[in-house]
């Protein structure tokens, strides 16, 4: 029988170029309004480069890491990020969109999986946060697989679709992170992947591969 193959997606520092893809995205206003809080009008190229420019440039600021997710063919497929990055407090705030087509395809947990890995063991983060709206069960899902514990509800902070949501506020410790990465490694099979450049050496893979270094 012919070897089954892997779907494997990359993640790769997020650059100007992928702003053209984002903003076929966000003209969808009911998907913009669930992933951006303080977003409810499509962008154009302009405000696009205004309003995500320093996010495609981490060098001036360390404050935040994102990444494009890529198809092996080079299709951008999604985005994913650190936010607020705190050196004090050794935090930050974690974000998630996968493209409509490609979503249910195991992509986002993945890829989610794969940032929390390089929030704490890479940058030395102790905690990571995240927050969606009550009406997104998606996010709440793949949060609470990710061992993320719901740590409030914000009333009414998160207005859309003509109506105030409440905000669910969810964080997760790096020593909650080392407790349940195994078992969901074990959960997620190798039908698809998600990777870093260079992770066939170093181990930098979801699910992770034999080069996985141990949980610390």
């Amino acid at each position: 029988m012919p070897q089954r193959q892997s779907a494997a997606f990359w993640l790769r520092p997020l650059e100007k170029g992928d702003f053209a893809s984002m903003a076929v995205w966000f003209q969808n206003v009911a998907d913009l309004a669930r992933f951006d809080r303080s977003a409810r009008a499509p962008f154009n190229s302009e405000r696009m480069d205004a309003y995500w420019g320093q996010a495609a440039e981490a060098a001036k600021d360390p404050g935040r890491h994102w990444f494009a997710i890529t198809a092996d063919t080079g299709e951008l497929c999604g985005i994913t990020g650190l936010e607020s990055i705190s050196s004090v407090n050794r935090d930050a705030v974690i974000a998630l969109f996968i493209e409509e087509s490609r979503r249910r395809q195991g992509i986002g947990i993945r890829s989610m999986a794969l940032v929390l890995d390089f929030a704490f063991r890479q940058i030395g983060l102790n905690r990571v946060t995240s927050y969606y709206r009550a009406d997104n069960p998606r996010s709440r899902q793949m949060t609470s697989r990710a061992g993320f514990a719901t740590e409030g509800t914000m009333r009414d902070a998160w207005f859309a679709d003509g109506r105030y949501h409440d905000m669910i506020c969810v964080g997760l410790l790096r020593s909650e992170w080392n407790a349940c990465r195994a078992a969901l490694a074990r959960e997620l099979d190798d039908s698809c992947t998600a990777r870093f450049r260079g992770s066939g050496s170093s181990g930098w893979a979801w699910p992770p591969g034999p080069q996985d270094p141990p949980d610390s």
